[in-house]
């Protein structure tokens, strides 16, 4: 079941999007090594905690709460843009600890009918192509989502003799 975001929902998420997106902060540390990605995303695995936070603050209507059996199993994010008519999956996330199938897939259909209703044109969503964001690649692509803009992000650092 998804429904409206609540207030009391804000730790809940924020602890399901600190275990969801733990994996892609680790991997990104990997990558491109610690200072690089202090100085992208500074306090990388709790930024979502501040994102959610301001979402909640700013646009409440716009965040949505996966139920199952009475229990937070996700939570999903977006934005709509009336003007061009675009609707943005933002940050989402399912429980690794829930053991829940099938979480991203109803929280994409919810985002995406509520897109039509609303009148968008377009939906979009953003993610990486490293091997951490590999299932949620599959988990759009099985929502339908079907063509794809590549990007790769490249850093370097600055001082010499600088390592991951």
């Amino acid at each position: 079941m998804i429904r409206p975001y609540r207030k009391e929902d804000l730790e809940s998420i924020c602890e399901i999007a600190k275990r969801a997106y733990k994996g892609i902060f680790d991997g990104f540390e990997k990558e491109i090594g610690k200072e690089a990605l202090e100085c992208w995303i500074p306090d990388a695995w709790n930024s979502k905690t501040a994102q959610l936070t301001l979402m909640a603050r700013t646009h409440p209507e716009w965040l949505f709460i996966c139920e199952r059996n009475g229990r937070t199993v996700g939570f999903i994010m977006f934005h709509l843009d009336y003007t061009r008519k675009l609707g943005s999956i933002g940050n989402n996330a399912s429980d690794p600890l829930a053991g829940e199938k099938g979480v991203g897939q109803e929280m994409y259909a919810f985002a995406l009918d509520f897109f039509r209703r609303e009148g968008m044109k377009v939906a979009m969503v953003h993610t990486g192509l490293d091997e951490a964001h590999a299932p949620a690649r599959r988990a759009y692509e099985r929502a339908g989502f079907d063509r794809t803009v590549p990007e790769v992000l490249y850093f370097k650092m600055l001082e010499e003799g600088e390592k991951k």
